[in-house]
């Protein structure tokens, strides 16, 4: 028993390892006073200094930030009434289409998509002339396409898991379909709901394919800046502004997690 329980502590010591050595890395170099990441020459943060001056860069996060809010948000929206029609409403005619149409974005490659997105934008602006030009729109309607699929699957499991005994006494007492979603349905999968959207967010900001589609001048985001400048070598600047982001959408992950278990043990 011993031997087993000393495997299963390394196992998970060394994928804790694998998953976080290279993002302690990083930001333990984001204040090192010297431009190369190979040798430590001291404590600085001359670094994040530069940081605040490169408006390039904090142009492209600014740009990424927003379009992954607007992206995490509409697809939230719309993957959640399709995750709960998956579960709630199915089998009906055409269920097997819906199913796989909803799930297409998970198993398609991002340049497949990325295209296809790509060649709408193109016939709606030959038809109707709108969008003028490739920018946070299309951008915007390429991640929202993405995510939808991820935020359905993760509220679908959700769902599947909920007593329906509940929904079916207030369907009973007379409440409307819509009314129970809202009052009893919504409250119960909002700690998944709250997950689905940092993972909409994630996959938004996280995003250089499609958006290398279906950015245009000026609408540059944060990972192809990145990819762009990291191709010449890895910048000082991008190491800070990277830990930036770490601490804050960590922060943000703890936050959303406590509030989470609190309501659980609230229902409970």
């Amino acid at each position: 028993m011993f031997p087993y329980r000393l495997f299963k502590w390394i196992a998970l010591g060394l994928g804790f390892a694998f998953l976080y050595i290279p993002i302690v890395s990083l930001i333990v170099y984001s204040f090192n006073d010297s431009a190369l990441t190979s040798s430590w020459v001291g404590f600085s943060l001359r670094w994040y200094k530069d940081l605040y001056h490169d408006e390039a860069l904090l142009r492209a996060a600014w740009l990424s930030i927003k379009i992954a809010v607007f992206s995490a948000t509409m697809a939230t929206l719309i993957g959640t009434w399709a995750g709960y029609v998956l579960v709630r409403k199915g089998p009906f005619k055409g269920f097997a289409l819906y199913i796989g149409m909803l799930n297409l974005p998970l198993v398609i490659p991002d340049v497949i998509l990325g295209i296809s997105v790509l060649l709408m934008v193109i016939e709606l602006r030959n038809l109707v002339g709108f969008p003028e030009a490739n920018g946070v729109f299309t951008i915007w309607l390429g991640h929202v396409t993405l995510c939808i699929a991820y935020v359905s699957v993760v509220i679908s499991t959700r769902v599947r898991e909920l007593d329906t005994s509940i929904e079916y006494a207030a369907l009973d007492l007379g409440a409307t379909p819509l009314k129970v979603f809202f009052t009893i349905t919504l409250p119960m999968i909002a700690p998944a709901v709250v997950s689905a959207w940092l993972l909409a967010f994630t996959l938004s900001l996280d995003d250089v394919v499609i958006a290398s589609f279906l950015n245009g001048p000026g609408y540059t985001t944060l990972p192809i800046e990145i990819f762009s400048r990291v191709r010449l070598g890895v910048k000082p600047e991008v190491n800070a502004l990277a830990t930036i982001l770490v601490v804050g959408i960590g922060a943000i992950v703890i936050i959303a997690n406590r509030i989470q278990i609190k309501k659980s043990s609230a229902l409970e």
